[in-house]
Formats: structure tokens, C-alpha cells, sequence
């Protein structure tokens, strides 16, 4: 039997039993419109396609949302799915719910991208209209609910399993960090079913078994819990229920442990009529039964990012069952389980328990993160990576020296902390102080750390923060400086060439030469033509042909012959290798630094010094924080791969090594270089005791592994006490 569409007159009670100055005039054209406009249209099911909608509005009433949302729910799959017009929507429920309904819409789809770039283009521009009504987002999660309890009528299974995936990695998330807690919870357990069935049918049965076994346990914890708290003179509502199967499979997995050995997998609610009787609450708890130590949280007094506030504690409580007990007031209860949207319906309500500007400002400070980073990702995987990147990790709470809090992802550093102050705080960070000590820009932060960021007007992003930041923010934000400082080394290179080039020809690369070349190459400006030169995407005879398209193949090749931007051959009277280089200029001169030896394969990166060239150091050398504040030197490089021609000795690597001081262990040493094909270009013994040589040794190897080998080999020697690659 298909389930019934709810009437008009039923939406319209719903609405009216919480807000009854509702516009109902809105509500029933609305109605009547959807319903016209979707007509004969079906879903998977076989329901009529009207009844999605309808359902949809059905959830937003839940939430007690206003009318304008719920004639949204009604409306908003009508741009897309019928032959309705953003006019005809404007012209019957006015420009606040067309922004509404065109923020919902779905969107186009793309035919040449990936599924997985679409869902990332998707959310994009899901965010983009989130950022000017947060009800665009609370119809979309109620869109998707409905979805998703339909699920299982569609029939492909790899539809089902990637929308239930989509769900999983996208809206649960987005549910959380808004607070809506029990829509959070359902969305994540209908993915569950679709994604891992038998799992969530095996944990089902178990609780169905352990229901049979204990009997109404929940129910005798609930009355234990009301008479020891009326004892006491603690006036409290209590509730309890059994964990979600995903909530509990979650813990089975993160523990590494078997149902059996799940302690609480019953979860207790304790109300109260304010904070302080929360309190009081939590001692005649902790004083009747005993505390699980390392348990225990206090959201009230730091509050979760999305707004969410409770006590949280553990306890071996009434028949001796480990129990997990929540205490909160009435309106925190609201927000747990409604979250944002509980917070729209008391600032429309213009009541008492409207948040202050303050934790409102919070409340929403993450989706103008997102949108930061949004504006500064390079293409849609990149931002949905960032994104992802802010959603899933822990968090840690620190303070500014005003008091300030601010979440940022476990493992987080400074520069992470900076970047969350504002984009211009990271972008001239040159250090920080810790709880008053001074340290460097990588130390991790810890919950409770009080952060004041160290600035300079001369310094900029370092490439080399990529290495430690955690946050999607302080990546982005480090990215794009790269992107600019990169696209100002291709545009100098690039004009170099090209004004070589048109020399050639008694001409010169001036903007208005190269329109042609623009209009051809379909770009913005002749600083793309630059760029796109000096990059490698099209080549400087290519621009001659577009803007002297008559000439001779032999006047063509007049203009000089291109070095590509990408390969620099290694100087080999300085480095000794012929393995080329991305990223250098051509014709820089180059060499290697002595105070680390990068070898082939190392992430390295190049500092550029006037009348020496360019030095190339590995990422984690000391000697590059002495250019910290000087980021205009930097270059980023890479190695290309080698052919098999270009795998020859000529790398130079140093290794440390401390021997026993006994006959025969030089010549132990020499032997396992010469035997796995290093051959040792200089040695000198640093240190010398009665039981000990200390020395180092410079190897000549084809690379990092081959270097890596060695001292493997060597490590395995008994007359070797330790070996370990040089850094200085």
C-alpha cells in the first residue's frame, strides 16, 4: 500500500499549530501550483511526483520554519522538472521565494565532468546560495531526506550506493556543523543501509536480541535516574534510547572492538530549567555513581562550533550498565535536535531566546570560511577536497588574547590559527606566542592554547607551510599565492621569448600586436599569451604563424629555437647529472646545496640569489628558514623522471655514520658502498674515542632510493652502530 499525499488542508495545520499568523494565502497557491505544474509526472516509486514536494514541505514544518520556506519546499523542483518559469514564480509568490526556490534548483549537469567533479561543482554553488539565506540549505537537507527514504525504489544499485555516498561525505556533514542533530542522525543511517546493509541488519538483531535478554532496561534507567534525581530535590525530565546502529557500528569500527564489548550503546537525556541546575544535576549523578574518567565534556561552557551546548558524561550507573548521560536546558534540547533552524524560529519569533550577535556570528563563521576557500580554490575537486578537509577532522579549541575562540582541525599549527583570524593575519605571520613563549610557525596547537600571531608588513606566505598546515582554509590561501607568484615568473619568462621572437621579425610583442593571438587562443589579455608561452602551453612560433600568418616556412624559422619552460638540464660541471628540472627558468645558472644534497627523487625547491643563479635545497632543509621573510626568492621545482640514459651516478649524498673502533670496520664500510654500486667521493672522521669513530661520507648514487639502499645495507652491519642521512 502507497503512502498517502498529505492534503492541503493537513500542511496548512501543521504550519498554523506553530505559527499562526502564517501566511496562509501563500501556502495554498503554492500548493495548488506545485501540484498543476508537476501534473501526470511520476517517481521511481510509481507515486505521483507531487507527492515529493508535498513531503519536503512536510519536513520544513517540522522544523517550524516560516511560511515563505515551506511554499519553497512546495515549489522547488519546479524550475527544473516542469515547464514553470522563474517569472511566472517571481509573478505569484514574489522575489523572496524565486531566490529561494533558484537557490535550490537543481543544477545543470555538465556532460564532459566526472561524477566526482559534478558533485563538487554541485556543492559549490549549493554554498554560494547559502551564503544569503541559510533556509536554501535547511530546504535542501529536507529535499535530500525525502530522497533518501525513497531510495530504495530506484533500481540501479550504483545509483543508490552513490547517492547514499554523496549523503554520507556532503549533507551529513553540512546536517552537523548546522546542529540538526536528529536529521543528521537519520541521514546518516538510511546511507548506512544502502552502503553497508548487512552491517546495519546484523547490528539491528543484536539489539533486537539484547531488547529480549534485558527487558525493558531503558525504561527501569529512565525511572532510576527521575526518583535518585527527585531525591535529591532535582526537578528533571529524563529520556533514553538505544544508540543508531550507525552511531554504534561507528564506535565498533573507530575501537576496533566487537558488539559484545560495546558498554554504552544506551544514551540518556537529562532537561533542566537552566545552566545552574545543570550543574546540579551533574554532581547528583557523579555523586551516586561512579564517572568513567576521560568522559566527561563540558559544551556548555565551550560550546561546539555549530552552536551545540550540553554536558556530556559516562557513568557505571543503575544495574551496574555503562550509560551515557547528556544534561542541557529545554532550549538547548530544542537546538540539539532542530539546530539552525531552531535559531531561525526564534529570530523570527523576535523572542527572548534569539542568539546574540556574537554567537550567531559563530554559528555561521564556518560557512563563510567555506565560502573563502571557495573563492580561492583552482576547480571544484580542489575546493570539495578543502572542504571535506574542514568537515571531517577532530577539532581543537584555542583562544586569541581577547578571549576569542577559535576551532580549528586536530594537529592544526600557527599558521593554521592565523589563517582562521583572517586571511591577511596567515598571509604576514612571521611567528607566535603560545600561552607567552615565543615558537616557531609548525607547533601544533592543543586545546586551550591562547594564541597571539607575530606580523610583518614585508613577509608573505612561505610554499613551504603546505608541509604542516591541516585546514583547508590555510591551504587555499597558500595555493593561491603560489598560483600568483608562479603566473608572474611564467609572464616574465614568457615575454623574454616572445620579445626575442618578434625581434626577429623587426616588430615587438605589444598588446595591441597580439589581439589576433588572444582572439585565436580564445584568451583574456596578451598577459595570458605571456603566460601561456612562458608555461609551455603553445610555443612562440605558434603566436609568429597567428600574428604574420603569410610568412615562409623558412622565415619561421628565423625565430629562435624554444627552450622549454618546464626542463632545465642539471649544469653538469656543478652537479655532475643530466636530469632536468621543472620549474627553473631557462638559462638560470644553478647549482646544489652543499648543506643538505638533494638528491633525485627529494621534494626540493629552489632559492634564487642575484649573480649566483639558483640553489636547489630539499623542502626540510635548516637553511631555508633563513629566507622565511624573503618569499619573492623562492621557486617551486620538481624533478622529471629520468630516462634510462639520464640514470647515471653523479648525485652526491651524505650520510653520518658512527663505527666500532675495531680492525677491519673501515674496510667493512667501503665494501657495502662499492657493492651496491656507490662509490665514495670523499670521507673525513669527525669524531674519534677509545670505542668509537665518528665520520661522514659523501656517496656518489643515481638517487634518493639508490642512497637509501646504501644505508639500509649499512645498518644491517654489526660494526656499525648507526647511520644516518646528513642534513648539514
Amino acid at each position: 500500500m502507497r503512502p498517502r499525499v498529505m492534503r492541503q488542508v493537513e500542511l496548512l495545520e501543521k504550519v498554523l499549530a506553530y505559527d499562526p499568523s502564517a501566511d496562509e494565502d501563500l501556502l495554498n497557491r503554492a500548493y495548488v501550483f506545485s501540484m498543476k505544474a508537476h501534473g501526470a509526472q511520476k517517481r521511481a516509486s510509481g507515486d505521483p511526483y507531487f507527492s515529493h514536494p508535498v513531503e519536503v514541505a512536510g519536513i520544513l514544518a517540522g522544523m517550524k520554519l516560516d511560511a515563505t520556506a515551506i511554499a519553497t519546499g512546495l515549489l522547488h523542483d519546479t524550475l527544473e522538472d516542469t515547464v514553470a518559469t522563474p517569472e511566472e514564480i517571481q509573478k505569484n509568490f514574489g522575489a523572496d521565494v524565486l531566490r529561494l526556490v533558484d537557490g535550490v534548483t537543481k543544477l545543470s549537469r555538465i556532460e564532459l565532468q566526472s561524477d566526482r567533479t559534478r558533485q563538487a561543482e554541485n556543492f559549490r554553488k549549493l554554498l554560494l546560495a547559502m551564503s544569503n539565506d541559510i533556509r536554501v540549505l535547511l530546504v535542501k537537507l529536507a529535499d535530500r531526506l525525502h530522497n533518501m527514504r525513497t531510495l530504495h525504489f530506484i533500481k540501479d544499485p550504483d545509483k543508490r550506493r552513490r547517492i547514499a555516498k554523496e549523503t554520507m561525505e556532503i549533507y551529513v556533514p553540512l546536517a552537523d556543523r548546522i546542529g540538526m542533530q536528529d536529521l543528521r542522525e537519520e541521514l546518516e543511517d538510511l546511507a548506512f543501509a544502502e552502503l553497508n546493509g548487512d552491517a546495519r541488519a546484523s547490528i539491528i538483531a543484536r539489539l533486537d536480541q539484547l531488547r529480549n535478554e534485558s527487558g525493558s532496561l531503558v525504561d527501569r534507567i529512565v525511572d532510576k535516574l527521575k526518583r535518585t534525581l527527585a531525591e535529591q530535590g532535582v526537578d528533571a525530565w529524563v529520556s533514553g534510547r538505544e544508540k543508531r546502529p550507525y552511531s554504534i557500528w561507528q564506535k565498533m569500527q573507530r575501537k576496533n572492538i566487537a558488539f559484545e564489548q560495546l558498554s554504552d550503546i544506551m544514551a540518556f537525556r537529562i532537561v533542566m530549567a537552566d545552566i545552574a541546575a545543570c550543574y546540579h544535576a551533574l554532581g547528583v549523578v557523579h555523586q551516586t555513581w561512579p564517572s568513567v574518567p576521560g568522559r566527561f565534556k563540558d559544551y556548555l561552557s565551550t560550546p561546539k562550533q555549530n552552536g551545540y551546548r550540553s554536558l556530556h558524561t559516562t557513568v557505571i550507573g543503575p544495574e551496574n550498565k555503562r550509560i551515557e548521560i547528556q544534561i542541557r536546558t529545554n532550549e538547548m534540547h530544542t537546538i540539539a535536535d532542530l539546530g539552525v533552524a531552531a535559531h531561525w524560529q526564534y529570530k523570527q519569533n523576535g523572542g527572548s531566546h534569539a542568539p546574540a550577535p556574537e554567537a550567531e556570528a559563530r554559528q555561521y563563521r564556518w560557512l563563510r570560511e567555506l565560502l573563502e576557500i571557495l573563492d580561492q580554490a583552482s576547480d571544484p575537486e580542489e575546493f570539495l577536497e578543502h572542504t571535506k578537509l574542514n568537515m571531517f577532522q577532530d577539532q581543537v579549541f584555542c583562544f586569541s588574547p581577547k578571549g576569542d575562540l577559535i576551532a580549528l582541525p586536530r594537529d592544526a599549527t600557527v599558521v593554521d590559527f592565523a589563517y582562521a583570524v583572517h586571511s591577511d593575519v596567515g598571509d604576514t605571520a612571521v611567528g607566535a606566542k603560545v600561552n607567552g613563549r615565543v615558537v616557531p610557525l609548525r607547533t601544533v596547537l592543543r586545546n586551550g592554547d591562547q594564541v597571539e600571531i607575530l606580523r610583518s608588513k614585508v613577509t608573505a606566505p612561505n610554499p613551504t607551510w603546505l608541509n604542516f598546515v591541516k585546514s583547508g582554509r590555510a591551504k587555499s590561501c597558500i595555493n593561491r599565492f603560489i598560483r600568483q607568484q608562479q603566473r608572474g615568473q611564467y609572464h616574465e619568462l614568457g615575454k623574454a621569448i616572445l620579445t626575442k621572437a618578434f625581434k626577429e621579425h623587426d616588430s615587438s610583442a605589444t598588446e595591441k600586436v597580439l589581439e589576433p593571438v588572444v582572439k585565436v587562443l580564445k584568451l583574456r589579455n596578451a598577459d595570458d599569451v605571456f603566460v601561456g608561452v612562458g608555461e609551455g602551453n603553445f610555443t612562440a612560433r605558434q603566436v609568429i604563424n597567428i600574428v604574420f600568418p603569410g610568412q615562409k616556412e623558412d622565415e619561421a624559422d628565423k625565430a629562435p629555437p624554444l627552450p622549454r619552460p618546464h626542463r632545465q638540464p642539471t649544469d653538469h660541471s656543478k652537479a655532475g647529472s643530466g636530469i632536468p628540472i621543472r620549474g627553473l627558468i631557462p638559462g638560470m645558472a644553478m647549482h646544489f646545496a652543499g648543506c643538505c644534497h638533494p638528491l633525485p627523487g627529494d621534494r626540493i625547491v629552489g632559492i634564487v640569489t642575484t649573480g649566483k643563479g639558483v640553489t636547489i635545497h630539499t623542502i626540510d632543509c635548516e637553511t631555508l628558514e633563513q629566507f622565511a621573510e624573503q618569499p619573492e626568492r623562492w621557486l617551486d621545482l620538481a624533478w622529471d623522471p629520468p630516462s634510462d640514459a639520464e640514470k647515471t651516478h653523479g648525485h652526491v649524498g651524505r650520510v653520518n655514520l658512527l663505527i666500532n673502533n675495531e680492525p677491519g670496520a673501515l674496510s667493512a664500510v667501503t665494501t657495502i658502498i662499492a657493492k651496491h654500486k656507490g662509490n665514495i667521493t670523499n670521507l673525513k672522521i669527525t669524531n674519534r674515542t677509545t670505542d668509537f669513530f665518528e665520520m661522514f661520507v659523501d656517496i656518489e648514487v643515481r638517487d634518493v632510493k639508490h642512497l637509501t639502499n646504501i644505508i639500509a645495507a649499512l645498518r644491517a652491519t654489526s660494526v656499525i652502530s648507526s647511520v644516518e642521512r646528513a642534513r648539514g
